[in-house]
């Protein structure tokens, strides 16, 4: 473990274990368009020093999202966004990709500094920086105020996470991969133990911390993704679960999920509430955020140094945060998928549901892909996902891969859950 350096108000700390690049980024393939990520050079009083890029695709409709991306340690703006596989889908759906970019003079191993207070309340430094990127490219590019997204890993995923508690009137949904909860440390002493082995809180004590991060808020809150792999030593999976903790405490919902699925690249899926909070946990992955290289409509990213070749995450983050605009198709079935025990092999043919059998003028209750329901009736599609009759709950993807539990309380009227 090398030894950590602090400068006067802020950490250059290295924190060892959150180093997620120290190999070189494989550069990909530049697509054949005029659009490139650049600097910007003067977006607000950048409190934090840190450094701006952005990404404007061809003919940027004005009012289009804002997605901000946050690097890990030892990384930078145009290795993340490269190889993360964000710009095939803002180039694809229209939407503007805000990449900060940490300095060696506040971080020497090039973290964000998620472990100090003074960087992760609301009006004060890094998160203060991030946040003014937004509002400029709210001015200077038209980007949509309500429409404004954030994800990171490692690093920039515990910021990720400090962004969506200290601006839930900015950000509509975040993700988080393999990052860590909202305020687990308040300076190096305890980072590395919120890595590693984790910190254990009740929900509410993880809610109030968020909480108490924009005291007096009482406006909507961010939807919240969560991804890990089950074999991160670098920072431990139950980090995954105290995170689920967190925000599904802060958004008034169950610790139990609604709805699981297998996905593709042995990942598995809960979804907690009518979809506010999602955790993705990838079987046998490490360190890094999940890609899957190739040109399927849910493939993108380039496998390298802590960038794993698994399931592209950005494609189902995109979707999250209904970045597709309504027009996606269903993700085309791997070869590597491991359906459920519902799913029919074949993704052309609906798998048979599974039927609680119920008592006399009990409700009736069906398991079954979201696929069938709605090819049974029992719930209808719109923008790549489906939703039950009657209800209008969102059950998640339209395809044979996310199952559901619907139970009948009316005529045509489904809810989620048995």
């Amino acid at each position: 473990m090398r030894r950590i350096r602090t400068r006067s108000g802020r950490s250059a700390g290295v924190l060892a274990g959150l180093l997620v690049a120290a190999a070189a980024l494989v550069a990909v393939a530049t697509p054949a368009q005029a659009a490139s990520l650049t600097q910007v050079a003067s977006f607000g009083s950048n409190p934090g020093n840190l450094v701006m890029y952005a990404y404007r695709p061809d003919n940027l409709p004005s009012g289009a999202p804002a997605v901000v991306l946050l690097h890990g340690c030892a990384q930078d703006a145009a290795g993340y966004f490269a190889n993360s596989g964000w710009r095939k889908y803002a180039d694809q759906w229209r939407f503007a990709v805000i990449v900060p970019e940490q300095r060696s003079a506040n971080n020497s191993s090039a973290c964000f500094n998620w472990f100090e207070t003074g960087d992760t309340s609301r009006g004060q430094g890094e998160a203060l920086s991030i946040k003014q990127m937004v509002d400029h490219a709210r001015s200077a590019y038209g980007t949509a105020a309500n429409r404004v997204y954030v994800s990171g890993l490692s690093g920039g995923g515990a910021m990720s996470a400090a962004m969506l508690a200290t601006y839930p009137d900015v950000f509509a949904a975040g993700s988080v991969i393999a990052g860590i909860p909202y305020r687990c440390a308040t300076g190096m002493v305890n980072a590395f133990s919120c890595m590693s082995p984790g910190v254990d809180k009740t929900p509410a004590q993880w809610g109030d911390l968020v909480r108490a991060a924009h005291s007096g808020y009482t406006g909507a809150r961010p939807r919240v993704a969560i991804w890990h792999g089950t074999a991160d030593y670098t920072v431990m999976p139950a980090n995954a679960v105290e995170s689920r903790d967190q925000w599904t405490n802060v958004l008034g919902v169950s610790q139990t999920p609604t709805s699981t699925s297998a996905l593709p690249g042995g990942t598995s899926l809960e979804v907690y509430g009518n979809d506010a909070v999602r955790l993705y946990r990838v079987s046998g992955m490490g360190h890094g955020t999940p890609v899957n290289p190739g040109s399927g409509v849910d493939q993108c990213g380039t496998a390298a140094a802590y960038f794993l070749n698994t399931i592209c995450s950005t494609y189902r983050d995109a979707l999250f945060f209904g970045l597709d605009g309504g027009g996606t198709p269903s993700p085309t079935p791997s070869p590597t998928v491991s359906p459920s025990p519902t799913v029919s092999p074949s993704s052309t043919v609906s798998p048979s549901p599974t039927v609680s059998p119920s008592p006399t003028g009990a409700p009736t209750c069906v398991t079954a892909s979201n696929y069938a329901h709605v090819t049974a009736g029992r719930a209808y599609h719109s923008g790549g996902y489906a939703y039950a009759n009657g209800s209008n709950q969102r059950m998640g993807l339209y395809n044979t891969f996310y199952t559901t539990a619907l139970r009948q309380v009316g005529a045509n009227h489904w809810t989620i859950g048995c």
